[in-house]
């Protein structure tokens, strides 16, 4: 619709807009303004107190201000992790400090660093953002809806393209102009490259110049973050599904977007704007902390926020398949499969990013038969020295956890935290997206490092790559059980490990000390993102045969569907049978006052065990069921 056509409104609806016209008419439109701090957005596409606009058909309010700001987006330029790794960064290499400064709040703060670089008003540090409600905005509106054309998918690094035009770009045809125009002095524009994955590669991939440990560069360049090349390297472009579609979720729903409007039409498809990546912790650290911080966010958004990041690490990253296992002498033998199901590498994004499997056996006394990947109350990797982990094919003993991480190494090849001290990449075995490949053209930004390339499972089918799966073989040594046990594997996520501040903490800045103070105070368990689990096992092969004592079984072998009695069963004991796998097939309760456990059981061909327990002292033996 276009801004000359007269739209209907409610005396209600009036009444608002005269207001939200006079809180306008009292800050000046400087023509010259090329970006507005977010809140001045707030009016028309905030909440509606009338319940019409920004809401679905069943009144779902959805109205992009509240998503927004309590998203990492919204919240980019208070993160505290970030503003104490920036300090970091400059207390290691004084010499840089204003480069660096200036690099990181192009992405972090594009609004104010990006109207400072137009009016030429040199680098745009911290200090600077400090004192402005541009930069504190973090990635404000009109930071992502300014954004134009020119070479946008081959520019990084903080590199944006903007439109200084005072144009807004959308994803909706015929926008109506007058609001905008009249309260903001912007013009909003169709534009389908807001919807495309290219729209977000300038700040998705970050490639840094890298140095010595005294500062001196190295004259190459190190690839710290990678996600938007990362899904170029994948399926999901050939499938048009680009990063809007899994972090800005679409309602069908046709929405109005624009509050005092009653004429407005509904759009359709609507992208909710809670931007949901997987930084819960760091959502939620930021709500905890909000008056320290300095933030005015309600804590529904925040809850809205941490549900929405909750769903999407839940249910759109990993799926865990665990197969049923074999016995091997005294050791059982388990295949993990892990699925990425995210449309670029998992984890993604900043560097401390990690993902690993916990493992466990769990005798049916709950306790501990084996266990790899358990973490403790720090929310540190048991017995984990913060580096060195390699990627592994197999495990066999519970010193090897499955970590999947990218490490990062500075010029000596030690590991290091330090950003502008990376030179290599001394691991990344993230699990690779569906369609991910070793001969893309961009690989060189998104390269698998370290043993599992070695690996035949990771990536790979019979040799072929692209299926997005690692396959992690367990063999366990059962020292001697023979009891009843379950396996569990569960797949836990962290955005900031403890071992990632190691070198922070010898450094005192204020930024350091606030993200420290909160950090500590903080829980640090990470999430549990995926998982499978086995019940009721047993190992066939450890079975003793006391039949001929205390027990007796009769007929054995049987038919399949003969009935089958056991003989001096206990009162109120029972018979477990499991199949060869170890997985428990029934359980027959009761016994009659002779002792015997008759079962009419329609068993298929094939060798069983049987376990019981005769006065607290376990017994077994096996039954063999032919065809009838």
């Amino acid at each position: 619709m276009s801004g000359g056509e007269k739209q209907e409104t409610s005396p209600e609806i009036s009444a608002h807009l005269q207001a939200l016209f006079k809180i306008h008419q009292s800050r000046d439109i400087n023509p010259n303004d090329l970006f507005l701090p977010a809140l001045r957005c707030k009016g028309c596409h905030g909440h509606d107190p009338m319940g019409i606009a920004n809401v679905t058909l069943d009144g779902v309010d959805i109205n992009l201000f509240d998503d927004w700001e309590a998203s990492m987006m919204g919240l980019a330029a208070h993160d505290p992790l970030w503003r104490a790794k920036v300090r970091q960064e400059v207390l290691v290499n004084p010499g840089h400090s204003s480069e660096l400064q200036n690099l990181c709040t192009s992405c972090h703060a594009p609004m104010g660093h990006y109207t400072a670089f137009y009016r030429n008003q040199g680098h745009y540090e911290l200090e600077d953002m400090y004192q402005d409600s541009l930069g504190l905005s973090g990635v404000g509106c009109l930071g992502c809806h300014s954004i134009g054309f020119d070479r946008l998918g081959n520019r990084f690094t903080g590199d944006i393209p903007y439109d200084t035009s005072r144009i807004a770009y959308g994803p909706f045809f015929g926008p109506m102009i007058g609001p905008m125009q009249l309260y903001i002095g912007f013009i909003p524009a169709y534009s389908d490259h807001v919807s495309e994955g290219r729209f977000c590669s300038p700040c998705h991939t970050l490639i840094s110049n890298a140095v010595d440990l005294e500062g001196n560069p190295t004259g190459t360049t190190f690839i710290e973050q990678a996600t938007y090349h990362e899904w170029l390297n994948s399926s999901y472009p050939l499938q048009e599904l680009p990063c809007q579609r899994c972090h800005m979720p679409q309602v069908e729903d046709p929405v109005k977007i624009a509050v005092g409007y009653t004429g407005l039409p509904g759009r359709s498809p609507f992208n909710l704007h809670s931007f949901a990546g997987a930084n819960s912790f760091m959502v939620k650290l930021i709500k905890d902390n909000k008056e320290e911080l300095g933030i005015n966010v309600s804590d529904a958004n925040f809850d809205s926020s941490l549900a929405a990041i909750t769903r999407q690490l839940r249910y759109n990253t990993i799926e865990a398949e665990l197969s049923a296992p074999l016995f091997d002498g005294d050791s059982v033998l388990f295949e993990l499969m892990l699925t990425n199901k995210a449309g670029h590498k998992f984890p993604s994004g900043y560097p401390a990013r990690r993902a690993w499997v916990e493992f466990t056996l769990i005798s049916e006394n709950n306790d501990t038969i084996f266990s790899s990947g358990a973490w403790n109350s720090d929310g540190e990797i048991r017995d984990y020295i913060g580096y060195g982990e390699p990627h592994h094919d197999y495990i066999r003993s519970e010193s090897e956890v499955q970590i999947y991480e990218m490490t990062m190494g500075d010029v000596n090849g030690d590991p290091t935290t330090i950003l502008e001290r990376s030179v290599y990449h001394l691991k990344d075995n993230r699990l690779p997206p569906l369609g991910f490949t070793t001969t893309h053209e961009v690989y060189d930004t998104t390269q698998i490092v370290g043993e599992a390339l070695d690996d035949p499972d990771f990536n790979k089918i019979s040799g072929v790559e692209g299926n997005g799966r690692d396959i992690i073989h367990y063999s366990i040594p059962l020292n001697g059980y023979s009891g009843v046990f379950r396996a569990v594997a569960l797949v836990h996520y962290q955005s900031v490990p403890p071992s990632w501040l190691r070198e922070m903490r010898d450094l005192d800045a204020p930024e350091i000390n606030t993200f420290l103070s909160i950090y500590d105070a903080a829980d640090k368990a990470p999430l549990t993102i995926a998982g499978d689990s086995i019940s009721e096992l047993m190992n066939p092969l450890s079975v003793r045969f006391e039949m001929g004592k205390k027990v007796q079984v009769y007929p054995n072998p049987a038919t399949s569907g003969q009935q089958i009695t056991f003989n001096g069963i206990p009162a109120k004991a029972g018979i477990t049978l499991f199949d060869l796998s170890g997985k428990k097939v029934s359980f027959i309760a009761g016994s009659d006052s002779s002792g015997n456990l008759t079962i009419k059981q329609g068993l298929k061909p094939g060798v069983y065990v049987w376990k019981t327990s005769l006065n607290g002292k376990p017994a077994s033996g096996r039954i063999i069921i032919f065809s009838p």
